[in-house]
């Protein structure tokens, strides 16, 4: 697929939502951003977006309610009647006990993690099938590597999980028309809190290309599975090589 006057729907636009939106309007992508509380990340890759000569808007939107998937559609449509590709980026990061894991988490963490995927996906399909598109969800490089590697996040591995899952089905329900992968990043930026030093060395010292990958790297995977025409329910590991320890 040429990104030339395509139309994205970036889901998550901060930190690295802003190299894949950057990536993408410097190759001739118009914008949507979706988000729930970084306003001024997806402002400056609109700005950006502008800035190349592509259309580009933001929308703010809590994708925990099932209502935000039909709403979200209904302005891509209004605004540029057509969606090309859908990148499913939105997500959080809750540890929490076992013993403390009770419904009310376990819901928040497959809304956010797994359930707005499955429902956009449906919704922007009628879209997407009218010109070959493209989705490409987001995991987690444990739930790829086939096996946990931290406790307290029982929620969260299981729903990143279920995000394969979702990924290689809709693949084979939406083919030939749509093309659906997923993206496994690993060691890609320092929590935006920042990180211990024993930390950063634990980190570096399991991973064999032995830094951290940058969000440019993540940009890169998403340019590759969208300019692939023949690759679909597959999720790439973007780690470094961390699964291999």
């Amino acid at each position: 697929m040429n990104l030339r006057d395509r139309v994205t729907l970036i889901t998550g636009g901060a930190r690295i939502g802003q190299a894949v939106a950057k990536a993408l309007a410097d190759r001739g992508s118009h914008l949507i951003l979706t988000y729930r509380s970084s306003k001024k990340s997806a402002e400056e890759s609109i700005a950006y977006a502008r800035s190349k000569g592509r259309k580009a808007f933001s929308l703010k939107t809590d994708l925990t309610l099932n209502q935000s998937y039909a709403d979200t559609i209904s302005q891509v449509k209004r605004v540029f009647g057509r969606l090309d590709i859908l990148i499913n980026m939105a997500s959080v990061y809750q540890e929490t006990p076992l013993e403390r894991l009770d419904s009310k988490i376990w819901d928040h963490n497959f809304a956010a993690n797994f359930k707005h995927m499955y429902g956009l996906s449906l919704k922007a399909a009628p879209l997407l099938r009218k010109h070959g598109g493209r989705i490409i969800n987001f995991t987690d490089w444990t739930v790829a590597s086939g096996r946990p590697r931290y406790k307290n996040l029982v929620a969260y591995y299981t729903a990143k999980a279920a995000v394969i899952g979702l990924t290689e089905a809709l693949a084979l329900e939406f083919a030939p028309d749509i093309l659906v992968n997923a993206i496994a990043p690993g060691p890609i930026m320092p929590p935006a809190k920042g990180i211990r030093s024993s930390e950063n060395k634990e980190i570096l010292k399991n991973t064999p290309l032995k830094k951290w990958g940058g969000a440019s790297e993540i940009a890169k995977a998403v340019l590759f599975l969208i300019e692939s025409d023949f690759l679909t329910g597959e999720c790439i590991r973007v780690d470094g090589g961390r699964h291999l320890y």
